[in-house]
């Protein structure tokens, strides 16, 4: 069983190692550089790419040009988003430490997925932009293939990069009327709180999903809904 969470928009820009990315043996280095060279050849659109300003842009564009030279962090200290605010890393067991990192893989649109402790540089690329989930599809879909079950706590644009015939697909809503909605903003903290809550119990049933306590969401089977 593998655990597929979603980056997040915000990342430290700190580097807590002298490793450069290019030193690390990645999986998925082929592929890095195939899209570092399609945003080499997209100079003339990278305000649309990275959707700022022109000056932010250029930034941005030249942190992404030259990751394979960049010194790294932690994945899991990379990001540093809602969803990662609320994980109690510290005060993990070592059990719980092990669990967290053979378990949980992040999608990222430069670098296809990760696991926490894979050395990754600062960066900004989103997976809606140039194609992205279809190029990544197939060697995601392959490296996947090997499990024999996907939590899939992905938003929506990021499930489009890879095919299992095995997954459970796991929302958040509320409930207003007849009617379940999204939980928006506020679903990215119980997600935090669900994957500290898998990763502290080292959960391996789905039928254990049901002990998650947190701001009165509770499993109905499918989702997690208030």
């Amino acid at each position: 069983m593998l655990i597929l969470i979603p980056p997040s928009e915000g990342k430290s820009s700190k580097n807590t190692t002298e490793t450069k990315f290019d030193d690390t043996n990645f999986i998925f280095s082929k592929q890095v550089k195939e899209i570092v060279e399609i945003l080499k050849d997209k100079k003339e659109e990278i305000e649309k790419i990275y959707g700022t300003s022109l000056e932010k842009s250029k930034d941005l564009q030249e942190k992404n040009l030259s990751v394979f030279s960049n010194t790294c962090s932690k994945a899991i200290e990379r990001y540093t988003g809602v969803v990662y605010n609320q994980l109690d890393l510290n005060n993990y067991s070592e059990e719980s430490k092990n669990y967290f990192n053979s378990k949980i893989r992040i999608f990222s649109g430069l670098f296809g997925m990760v696991k926490p402790n894979t050395l990754i540089p600062d960066y900004k690329l989103k997976m809606n932009v140039l194609g992205l989930t279809k190029f990544w599809s197939p060697f995601l879909s392959n490296e996947l293939s090997k499990e024999e079950l996907i939590i899939d706590l992905l938003p929506e644009i990021h499930r489009k990069a890879y095919e299992h015939k095995n997954i459970k697909k796991v929302s958040f809503y509320t409930k207003k009327g007849d009617k379940l909605v999204s939980a928006g903003h506020h679903g990215k903290v119980v997600k935090g709180q669900f994957i500290n809550f898998l990763a502290v119990n080292c959960i391996t049933k789905l039928d254990d999903f049901e002990k998650f306590d947190y701001d009165n969401y509770s499993w109905d089977g499918e989702n997690f809904i208030k």
